[in-house]
């Protein structure tokens, strides 16, 4: 099981690409609406895992108090 800073790690990085592709799917949007779906799509995948990933934080978190 990976330790809580791994995984605040891996939050981040989320959240990171998440925003770099909702970047590149607004740039994208008018030139080639295909590719920009597929980005969001992407996206929303990441943002789903985020989520879960940061209710494991939150669950981890409480469970060290």
């Amino acid at each position: 099981m990976p330790s809580l800073a791994q995984m605040t790690g891996s939050l981040h990085i989320h959240n990171f690409y998440i925003g770099k592709l909702k970047v590149q799917q607004e740039q994208l949007f008018e030139s080639d609406p295909e590719l920009a779906q597929l980005l969001d799509n992407v996206a929303a995948v990441l943002s789903e895992h985020a989520v879960v990933l940061a209710e494991d934080i939150a669950d981890r978190e409480y469970e060290e108090k």
